[in-house]
């Protein structure tokens, strides 16, 4: 695809804010928040021990300078069911560090993460047990706000429901679907390697209809996840383990954080416009990259004509 360029960090959890101008991730001991922008790099938040945080993502909503984190107190939190981790919002996040605020807003103990804003920037769409705790399965909320007091008592409403597993959703730029992963065709026995993961669309504010956007593999423990769209919301990228790979598997790059050893990406294009879409999978797709490498955790957005001069700034 001629006009999709790939930048590279040297971290995890990439996000990159509406306008192209900041850009956050996480380091890989996975301890600290850095934002890359205008002013240059810098940390914006810290927690003491390693292993404890995870998946940033800005608010989508320019006019707010806000992040959100997935906090934790347990090495790697956020692949086990049955641990605890909280979404936090971090105001002001580029801007001067006095003024910056750190709010918890979910609450319970439960497997809360990879949060998405909608384009307004008013509320966002989240995983959660909250409701499978024991069971270890987890689906799709909506935050709308959090009272004065940090409760965040009837904001939450739910959008999925299921005993499968719900993970790495993102609020469409055009505020109608929300793009998730999910294991609801063939759960597994628990919430990640046994389990095949597919891609869906389910309506924002309209939870009955859902729409199975990219299959895995028949037969095959195949896994299609971390859905992004693109800027104009009619692409959404994502990662495959489903293509030819090398059979030598101490050839491939094992990372202890990695959730898949190896995955490539890839791009779909959707009709959002289309409300007569049925639930259809998609049979043509692009790749994107070609490596032994595991591509995650995605990022898409516009840059200014000259992305050379943007990287630089980066």
């Amino acid at each position: 695809m001629k006009d999709v360029g790939l930048f590279r960090v040297s971290g995890v959890f990439p996000t990159i804010s509406k306008d192209g101008s900041k850009l956050a991730f996480i380091n890989k001991e996975f301890k600290a928040v850095w934002i890359a922008d205008s002013q240059g790099l810098r940390i914006v938040y810290e927690t003491r021990e390693p292993d404890s945080i995870f998946s940033p993502v800005w608010n989508q909503n320019p006019d707010k300078d806000i992040l959100y984190v997935c906090i934790s107190t347990t090495t790697s939190t956020y692949l086990n069911a049955r641990k605890s981790l909280e979404i936090y919002a971090i105001s002001n996040a580029s801007g001067d560090a006095v003024q910056r605020q750190v709010q918890r807003l979910t609450y319970g103990g439960f497997n809360n993460a990879f949060p998405s804003s909608s384009p307004d920037g008013n509320k966002f769409v989240f995983q959660s047990t909250r409701d499978f705790f024991a069971e270890k399965h987890k689906n799709l909320y909506i935050m709308l706000k959090i009272d004065d007091k940090g409760s965040e008592e009837g904001w939450v409403t739910r959008l999925t429901k299921g005993s499968w597993t719900d993970t790495h959703c993102q609020w469409s730029p055009r505020g109608d679907w929300v793009a998730f992963s999910s294991t609801r065709d063939k759960p597994g026995e628990n919430s990640m390697a046994p389990g095949s993961f597919s891609v869906y669309l389910v309506k924002a504010y309209d939870p009955t209809v859902v729409i199975k956007l990219i299959n895995g593999l028949d037969g095959y423990r195949g896994h299609v996840h971390c859905p992004v769209f693109s800027p104009d919301g009619r692409s959404i990228a994502v990662t495959m383990d489903l293509v030819a790979v090398s059979v030598d598997r101490n050839s491939l790059p094992m990372s202890m954080y990695g959730v898949r050893p190896y995955g490539d990406i890839f791009v779909v294009n959707i009709n959002p416009d289309d409300n007569m879409m049925r639930s259809k999978e998609v049979k043509c797709f692009r790749r994107i990259t070609h490596s032994r490498y595991e591509c995650s955790a995605l990022a898409w957005t516009s840059v200014p004509a000259d992305p050379e001069v943007w990287c630089n700034i980066m």
